[in-house]
């Protein structure tokens, strides 16, 4: 799975202004809710929910929500990069300024996993992160993001 799989250039925002991380996934949402037709609360509803199970601030800047909604029929990826870092509850105790939505349909099962992987792996890359905060551009966030090719982990 790659992320252009999850990913298109229209699910890119490049300079996201928002001071908090509500106000982060609504407007995460309101994307989402744009790419797929459903609910812009229905998928906050969900983002709030497992954010409640634990954050999704994965550390490095880094955070990577997600949820599953039964309507979604593949998998779809929103990415963020914010104008200024806000506080995400995450594990390092780091302000976050990269966001990467993952939405996924209730029957994915093993393919959301996958894809919550293949999204680690790419951020686990510190000169992809630099490259991603090096650009306020939407068309060379898309590009490097999607050109990455990272192996699989065994």
């Amino acid at each position: 799975m790659d992320i252009d799989d999850l990913l298109t250039p229209d699910a890119v925002i490049a300079r996201l202004k928002v001071g908090s991380k509500k106000q982060a996934l609504q407007e995460l949402a309101k994307k989402a809710a744009q790419i797929t037709g459903l609910g812009e609360r229905a998928i906050f509803d969900v983002l709030l929910e497992r954010e409640r199970l634990g954050t999704t601030g994965v550390g490095n800047g880094i955070a990577i929500p997600h949820g599953k909604l039964p309507e979604l029929e593949r998998i779809v990826g929103v990415f963020a990069r914010l104008d200024r870092p806000i506080d995400f509850d995450a594990i390092d105790e780091h302000p976050v300024d990269l966001l990467f939505l993952l939405l996924a349909p209730e029957s994915a099962g093993a393919d959301h996993l996958k894809a919550l992987a293949r999204v680690s792996r790419l951020f686990r890359d510190r000169a992809t992160c630099e490259k991603l905060r090096g650009t306020d551009r939407a068309d060379a966030l898309f590009a490097i993001l999607t050109s990455q090719t990272v192996a699989p982990s065994a």
